[in-house]
């Protein structure tokens, strides 16, 4: 078997001694891979912590506000309906940070449209606590500004979507 490899040998078997110096151009290009490989390879480390403590912090709200059910009874249902949607509205807006987490994970890229739902649901949950406070009519509507702005660039950046498929007209 082995004698049918001396004049023909395959490609893992062949060596090549004549490897000639990398010139200047190619030693950056090679500097640039290796140092872009490592970035790649911290982000994802990080990255990978960063998702652990999402879902370490999430675990605990929803422990937090199961626990925190057993006091509803004691208080007026004005109270008890306020603690458990603050901390419901809190918990989506950890979700939506851990799915922009993943999307980096599977895309390489985050998507405008994850943060700018991230950014919404916080929003939103600020504009419940208005619900339960007096606050000045100038502050709301600077919250109303921000979260009409944030639907017109969620619409935008539906619409001028790179990925989006251009349809015939």
């Amino acid at each position: 078997m082995f004698y049918r490899y001396l004049n023909n040998p395959p490609k893992f078997m062949k060596v090549n001694f004549n490897v000639m110096p990398l010139n200047p151009a190619e030693l950056v290009r090679n500097i640039g891979n290796i140092s872009s490989r490592l970035f790649e390879g911290l982000v994802r480390i990080i990255l990978s912590l960063l998702i652990v403590t999402i879902l370490i912090a999430m675990v605990w709200a929803i422990i937090k506000t199961l626990t925190g059910l057993q006091g509803i009874f004691s208080k007026d249902i004005h109270e008890a309906l306020k603690v458990v949607m603050l901390n419901s509205l809190t918990i989506l807006a950890l979700l939506e940070v851990f799915r922009t987490a993943l999307a980096y994970f599977s895309e390489g890229r985050v998507k405008v449209t994850y943060i700018i739902d991230t950014v919404l649901v916080v929003i939103l949950t600020e504009v419940m606590v208005f619900w339960f406070k007096e606050i000045e009519y100038s502050r709301i509507l600077m919250v109303i500004a921000l979260v009409l702005s944030l639907v017109v660039a969620r619409i935008l950046v539906i619409r001028f979507s790179p990925t989006r498929r251009e349809e015939p007209r």
